[in-house]
């Protein structure tokens, strides 16, 4: 009960003072570039990574990247790029 007050109080702070909402709610950002450059900020980590598959962990679960020829390009502590040929990006 306490943590959904605290997310509400953040939500309505964001709003408030229209703050970017992923880096309050601490939400990952994701930014495509066609579909051959993908940005993952506010990561948890990887999970998977083979060519076909990757999924990343975030603060609302995991995000599966399915595509071909995929490779994690740069990995900080902050922010992951993925490239490749992305053909689907689910929220599990």
């Amino acid at each position: 009960m306490r943590r959904k007050r605290l997310e509400r109080m953040k939500s309505t702070v964001t709003d408030i003072f229209e703050l970017p909402r992923e880096i309050m709610m601490n939400l990952p950002k994701i930014t495509m570039v066609g579909s051959n450059q993908m940005l993952v900020e506010n990561h948890k980590g990887v999970i998977e990574y083979t060519p076909q598959r990757i999924r990343v962990n975030s603060s609302i679960g995991v995000i599966r990247v399915q595509g071909k020829d995929m490779n994690l390009k740069n990995i900080a502590a902050d922010d992951i790029m993925i490239t490749g040929e992305v053909k689907m990006i689910e929220f599990i």
